[in-house]
C-alpha cells in the first residue's frame, strides 16, 4: 500500500493497520505466560529465577517469565562474544550486509505481532507500538544501506611523492571487538535494536541488556536476529538487576565500547568509567531532555495546539524527546491556553491497545507516585494548575497505572523546570518576547529536542540560536517528538548526548569503528 508509517504518519493510518494489529493481538493474548531464557550463544539459555512480567495497563495480566541471569552469566556472554568477535569481523562486508537485509525482512513480517508486545509490555498506544516495531525494521535496513553506500569505509589515498618508489595509502576503519548495548523501558525494542544494527553491520559483536521492566523486546529481537541465521556468539541477550548487571557488564575488560540510552546521571558515569580503564573506550551515550516549545505572537495556534499535545502526552510523557517546557507569548497565552484545555480534555485514557485510547498509563508503579509527588509540589510552588493533575477513577484503571494529562502554569522558579519527569506533565510560563523565550529555553544543562512556532521568517532565528539537537518548525505532527531513520536524525546537544552526532545520520556508523592507516611500500 502507499502509506508508509513513520511518527509524523502514524494519525491517519489505513484501517488495514488496525485490522492487522487487533488479529495479532488476539493472537498474542492467547500466547501469554510462556517462560523465556536469556539468549546465549545462539541459543535459549533457561535459568532457575524468572521474573513474572505483568502488564502496565492491567497488573492482573501475565505477560511471561523471564530468565534472570545468574552469577557467572556475564563471563558467559562475554567469552562467547569475544570468540565469536574474529570470524564476524572477517565475514565480507557484502554478507553482513546481506544478514542485516534479512533480519530486517524477518522482522517485516512479524511487525504487527511485534507491536502488540510492544504494547501490553511498555503501555503504548498501538500506533506507538507499531511505529516502534517499524522504526526497528528501518534502523536494520538504513545502516545496511549506510555501510554498503560508504564502501565499508575503507578509502585509498595518493600514493606518497616518492621517485623511484611506489608507496600506496589507505584509510581504514576497524571494528573495536565486544560492543555492549543497554537500552531503556520506553523503547526496548528500538534503542537496543539499532544500535545493535549499527555494531554488528560494521563488524562488531554484541551484548545487550534491558531494562528490568520492560525485557519482552529484547528477546524478542534476539528471536529475530537467530531466526534470520545471526551465527552462535555474535549477538547475546541477558536480563536482570539493573545496577547489578549492567555495572558488571561496563566494567568487564572484554567490552571494547558501549551504546547507552538512559538518564544523564547514570550515562555520565559509564562516560567516566569508558575515559578511566586500561585505556579509552568509546562510549555513545544518548541521554535525557528537558524539552522546550517557543510559541511566538505570529504563530499559527491551531497548529501549535496540535504539535504540542502529541509531543507532550503521546506515550504518556515517557520520550526522552517529550515536550515538557513550553513558552508562550503573552499576547497569545490565553487563546493557546484554551486550545490546549480543549484538547487535552479530548485524550482519551485508558487501554491502549484499544483504537478508542490515545494515551495508555506510565510503564511502572513508580512513575505514577512521581507523578502524584510532582503534582503536589507544583501546585506547593504557586503553579496553576490548567488541566490534568489527577488520577483517573473508575474500574478501567483500578489496575492499571494510569495519570491524567497535565497542564500548569508554574513560576519561572520553580525547581522541576529544571528536572526530567518521563510523565505527561507540561509547565507553561509567559514570555513577552522571543528573545526572552529562547533565553529561557537554553536554560538547560541539557539540549536534545526543541519546538517553535511562529513566523516563516522567524524559523531561521529559531535555528540560529537555539541550543537542541533536533528541531521542528511549525509542525503540527509534534513539537518536539517524531524523528525517524532515514528523516530525522536524533542526537542531543550539552548533557544529551556524548557524541555531538546523532543516531541514524550520516555519521552514526563511524562511531563503532576506529580508523588504521595502511601505508605498503610496492617497490621501485
Amino acid at each position: 500500500m502507499s502509506f508508509r508509517l513513520t511518527y509524523a504518519s502514524m494519525f491517519d493510518p489505513p484501517a488495514s493497520m488496525h485490522e492487522a494489529f487487533e488479529a495479532a493481538l488476539a493472537r498474542l493474548r492467547g500466547e501469554l505466560g510462556a517462560t523465556h531464557g536469556l539468549f546465549l550463544q545462539g541459543r535459549d539459555a533457561p535459568r532457575r529465577g524468572t521474573q513474572r512480567l505483568v502488564s502496565p495497563i492491567d497488573t492482573r495480566l501475565e505477560l511471561g517469565r523471564f530468565a534472570i541471569a545468574e552469577a557467572g552469566d556475564v563471563e558467559r556472554a562475554l567469552q562467547g562474544a569475544h570468540d565469536a568477535f574474529p570470524a564476524w569481523r572477517a565475514t565480507p562486508a557484502a554478507e553482513r550486509v546481506a544478514l542485516l537485509r534479512r533480519v530486517a525482512e524477518l522482522m517485516q513480517q512479524r511487525v504487527y505481532a511485534i507491536a502488540a508486545a510492544l504494547a501490553l509490555e511498555v503501555g503504548k498506544n498501538r500506533m506507538e507500538a507499531l511505529g516502534e516495531a517499524q522504526e526497528t525494521v528501518d534502523f536494520f535496513r538504513q545502516y545496511a544501506d549506510d555501510f554498503e553506500r560508504a564502501r565499508g569505509f575503507d578509502v585509498p589515498l595518493p600514493d606518497d611523492p616518492l621517485v623511484g618508489v611506489r608507496s600506496t595509502n589507505r584509510s581504514v576503519l576497524r571494528p573495536y571487538g565486544v560492543w555492549l548495548v543497554i537500552a531503556p523501558f520506553n523503547y526496548p525494542l528500538a534503542l537496543m535494536g539499532g544500535p545493535t544494527a549499527a555494531a554488528l553491520v560494521t563488524g562488531n559483536v554484541v551484548v545487550a541488556k534491558g531494562s528490568p521492566h520492560t525485557p519482552w523486546g529484547g528477546r524478542l529481537l534476539a528471536d529475530c536476529l537467530r531466526d534470520a541465521g545471526v551465527p552462535s556468539g555474535v549477538f547475546q541477550w541477558l536480563h536482570g538487576d539493573t545496577h547489578e548487571l549492567g555495572a558488571a557488564l561496563a566494567a568487564h575488560p572484554d567490552v571494547a565500547g558501549i551504546t547507552f540510552t538512559g538518564s544523564v546521571a547514570v550515562g555520565r558515569g559509564l562516560l567516566a568509567q569508558c575515559v578511566g580503564g586500561r585505556w579509552p573506550r568509546p562510549c555513545i551515550a544518548e541521554m535525557g531532555g528537558k524539552n522546550p516549545c517557543i510559541v511566538t505572537e505570529r504563530a499559527d495556534l491551531d497548529v501549535a495546539a496540535a504539535g504540542i499535545v502529541r509531543s507532550a502526552y503521546g506515550l504518556s510523557g515517557q520520550k526522552c524527546s517529550a515536550l515538557s517546557r513550553l513558552y508562550v507569548h503573552r499576547g497569545v497565552a490565553d487563546a493557546l491556553i484554551e486550545r490546549l484545555q480543549a484538547q487535552t480534555r479530548a485524550i482519551s485514557v485508558g487501554d491502549p491497545t484499544a483504537q478508542r485510547n490515545w494515551m495508555g498509563p506510565v510503564n511502572h508503579a513508580a512513575a505514577r507516585a512521581r507523578f502524584e509527588r510532582s503534582v503536589q509540589q507544583l501546585l506547593e510552588g504557586g503553579a496553576t494548575l490548567l488541566a490534568g493533575g489527577t488520577l483517573p477513577t473508575g474500574d478501567e484503571y483500578a489496575h492499571g497505572h494510569y495519570v491524567s494529562p497535565t497542564l500548569v502554569e508554574a513560576p519561572a522558579q520553580h525547581p522541576l523546570w529544571r528536572q526530567e519527569l518521563f510523565l505527561p506533565l507540561l509547565m507553561l510560563q509567559r514570555v513577552d518576547s522571543r528573545d526572552e523565550a529562547m533565553a529561557l529555553a537554553n536554560d538547560s544543562e541539557v539540549g536534545l529536542s526543541a519546538g517553535f512556532y511562529g513566523g516563516a521568517d522567524e524559523v531561521a532565528w529559531f535555528h540560529e540560536h537555539i541550543e537542541a539537537g533536533v528541531t521542528y518548525a511549525n509542525r503540527a505532527q509534534g513539537a518536539s517528538t517524531g524523528a525517524w531513520p532515514g528523516y530525522q536524525p536524533f542526537g542531543g546537544w550539552k548533557g544529551s548526548g556524548s557524541t555531538g552526532k546523532a543516531i541514524a545520520s550520516f555519521h552514526y556508523l563511524p562511531l563503532y569503528l576506529r580508523e588504521q592507516s595502511r601505508t605498503v611500500v610496492l617497490g621501485g
